[in-house]
């Protein structure tokens, strides 16, 4: 019988669990060898019957409208999610009347399900949990409600699930799918966890009250259990902690990621899949965060090399080679890559066209002319490029429309070293300070703005917002090259200046939070902890406020960690 020709209304015999299984996991195989189109051509013709096929061929739409924002790709994603829910309702346990009715005031974990009704919560659960992400990219705040009851209903069934691997633990044992079942247990859990531990405690005490709960120990643990199980999702747990260690922690975080231990989490699959995309990706990501830029730059080119049916992919290329030449103030380059994004990219067009005039204003202006490039006139377009989402701005946007806004008058002031002040908003210096005679190349473009400021004969209204941009990105070189003392009279400078500055409202809050690692950086934890409380607590209303709060929550966790791990002053040895 051919695969298109079953019964959309009959559950083929032909297609058991363990086979759908197997056929997924090949499935995957063939994404990671970078063969999409056939990967999805194997699980299309079981889409309808078959509820691995259906989650693993909707996940793919999925990924494919994440990248590329394109309505026409969200809405055939959410076609396939809708489509998929149904297919993994088919095979869930119907309730009788008595369970129907106390469902309406509590849930209560499922019990004597079937193996394969157990799998049917697990992959609803999963399908839930994509469609509530993609439901948040709708522009309405009845998408954003919708979004978050999507997830919350998703995390109950996970809990389910997790408390049926629990009560089977022995039971299942002898079955070869149920191993399946318990990673990807592991891996919801996990990423719930994980994900819900970076928000900052005030938003998490309300996460909590919804249900929620966010503990990331807890997030981690799982994920590696599920990354070192056998099971099909164990690649999903990987590349859960890999994006976590190799970008969350770096752009939420402090700016330091655990890159050995991603290392250690991808050299299976570097050996297994060595041309797939997503590994030569994550290859340069490793890269670039230790401070190897040639190699990362090698790696990004070769991803791109490797496959051209995801152009997506390559826009992820572009951003991470952007990047990395501008780390080396290699700024032709830098806007090589810039360009392509905003020409290529619609994920956000007006950070895009913000990156490529800031780069440009690192270079003469007569080799911008060259260029055929007019600095004034992309600066003006950023605010009309806007995105929305929930009709919310995206804070980087909001960011970079605001600075741009310099550019309007008819007599624009310039932006001192912008494209160095969006590095810092992607907190690019802690990676560029891996690499000590690269920032002090920055250090000495930064100095020369610096210089350039104070013999100003006609100081803008901008200027004291200037001066104090260049102490704070000049205490971040300074700290990085280990010159603390330094360091911290910039900072202080800034903080000192609150009154005089006139736009740039995030930077004594920012500064703050820099001069609280500089001291957790000299031991005075107390010290530092006082101020990043002070950076929390006392500023509100500045851009990019919800970024510094994660910064910040970051800091004191990581602080907590280290301090608890401190043998106690009176146990210490003589």
């Amino acid at each position: 019988m051919e695969h298109g020709d079953c019964n959309q209304d009959q559950i083929s015999p032909e297609m058991d669990l363990e086979t759908a299984l197997k056929d997924c996991s090949s499935a995957l195989d063939l994404f990671l060898n970078n063969r999409f189109s056939d990967s999805l051509a194997l699980l299309a013709p079981w889409k309808g019957q078959s509820m691995y096929h259906a989650v693993g061929y909707s996940s793919m739409l999925v990924m494919q409208a994440g990248m590329t924002f394109d309505p026409k790709d969200m809405d055939t994603a959410m076609a396939s999610l809708r489509e998929s829910l149904q297919t993994c309702q088919r095979f869930r346990k119907k309730p009788g009347f008595v369970e129907t009715i106390t469902s309406l005031w509590y849930r209560q974990p499922a019990e004597n399900l079937t193996e394969e009704e157990m799998h049917a919560e697990l992959c609803y659960a999963e399908v839930l949990l994509q469609k509530a992400a993609l439901t948040f990219l709708d522009e309405t705040i009845i998408g954003f409600i919708k979004g978050g009851m999507g997830m919350r209903n998703s995390y109950q069934i996970f809990k389910e699930c997790q408390a049926m691997a629990n009560m089977a633990k022995d039971t299942q044992k002898q079955k070869s799918t149920h191993m399946h079942f318990r990673c990807g247990v592991n891996m919801g859990i996990g990423s719930f966890n994980l994900m819900l531990s970076l928000l900052p405690a005030r938003v998490l005490r309300l996460m909590e009250f919804l249900g929620f709960s966010g503990d990331r120990e807890v997030g981690l643990s799982e994920l590696r259990e599920g990354a070192a199980s056998n099971g099909l999702r164990s690649i999903l747990s990987t590349v859960t902690l890999v994006m976590f260690h190799l970008y969350i922690s770096v752009i939420l975080g402090t700016g330091e990621g655990n890159v050995t231990e991603a290392e250690a989490l991808l050299e299976p699959y570097f050996k297994k899949f060595p041309n797939g995309a997503l590994m030569l990706f994550y290859i340069a990501r490793i890269a670039l965060l230790k401070g190897n830029f040639t190699f990362a730059q090698e790696k990004y080119l070769a991803c791109i090399a490797a496959q051209q049916e995801w152009r997506q992919i390559h826009h992820l290329c572009y951003w991470e080679l952007m990047w990395a030449h501008s780390f080396e103030q290699d700024w032709r380059e830098a806007y090589r890559y810039a360009d392509l994004l905003a020409k290529e990219s619609k994920w956000s067009q007006a950070v895009y066209v913000f990156q490529k005039a800031a780069i440009l204003s690192m270079l003469p202006e007569e080799e911008v002319k060259k260029m055929g490039e007019d600095v004034v006139e992309l600066f003006r377009q950023v605010d009309n490029l806007r995105l929305r989402i929930a009709g919310k701005s995206i804070p980087t946007e909001k960011f970079a429309a605001k600075k741009a806004q310099r550019y309007l008058s008819p007599n624009p002031v310039k932006l001192v070293v912008p494209a160095l002040e969006m590095m810092y908003v992607w907190n690019g210096f802690t990676i560029v300070g891996k690499r000590p005679e690269l920032t002090q190349n920055i250090l000495s473009t930064i100095e020369k703005a610096e210089e350039q400021l104070r013999n100003d004969p006609n100081p803008s209204e901008y200027h004291q917002d200037d001066h104090c941009l260049i102490q704070l990105l000049k205490g971040l070189c300074l700290r990085q090259l280990g010159r603390l003392v330094q360091a911290e009279l910039c900072f202080t400078n800034v903080i000192s200046s609150e009154s005089d500055i006139k736009y740039d409202n995030y930077l004594v809050p920012f500064t703050t939070y820099e001069l609280g690692l500089l001291h957790k950086e000299k031991g005075d934890y107390k010290k530092a902890i006082s101020l990043l409380e002070n950076a929390k607590m006392n500023y509100k209303e500045y851009n990019m406020e919800s970024r510094l709060h994660f910064r910040i929550h970051a800091a004191l966790e990581s602080m907590e960690s280290s301090f608890s791990a401190k043998p106690h002053p009176s146990r210490t040895p003589a």
